[in-house]
């Protein structure tokens, strides 16, 4: 078996999903689920199918998007996951509807970060092991931290 740090490629101003999920409805599932949790959301999706024609299902808004998730799920080469990449939108508007899909077994990551995939390569094909999402902690908050922390809460509009 081979280790392998594999670094997602999506665009800046997006936000990710990466998850893991293990039947050929994924993709309508999780159309329905963005589309229901966030009416005009821009995103893509793609799914790995482990199994028969072993196709990377896609859908989405945004063909753009569409074809980031389709990439990195090709440079991943794992079955039965799945990516969104999403505009404009934050992950915590989508997780709950994404987490209740019948088909959603783990959500690795959900993130805006630089994320790396440890997938492990057997002679059967590739799973993925985990993620390194973002970077170390640098400190523990001081209270202008907590400010700031706050302050963008409000800014953004999540808290008053």
């Amino acid at each position: 078996m081979e280790l392998k740090n594999l670094q997602l490629s999506f665009p800046e101003d997006c936000n990710i999903i990466l998850g893991q999920s293990h039947f050929i409805k994924t993709v309508e599932d999780l159309y329905e689920a963005m589309v229901n949790s966030v009416p005009g959301i821009r995103f893509g999706l793609a799914f790995s199918e482990a199994s028969g024609p072993c196709l990377i299902r896609k859908d989405g808004t945004d063909n753009e998007l569409i074809e980031v998730a389709v990439q990195n799920l090709r440079m991943l080469r794992a079955g039965h996951c799945f990516m969104i990449v999403m505009r404009d939108a934050f992950p915590i508007n989508v997780l709950p509807a994404i987490k209740a899909c019948r088909e959603v077994v783990n959500i690795f990551c959900a993130t805006a970060n630089p994320t790396q995939v440890i997938v492990a390569e057997s002679n059967q094909g590739c799973g993925i092991l985990g993620v390194v999402d973002g970077f170390a902690p640098k400190g523990v908050e001081l209270d202008t931290d907590i400010s700031h922390r706050k302050k963008f809460l409000m800014d953004i509009g999540y808290k008053r």
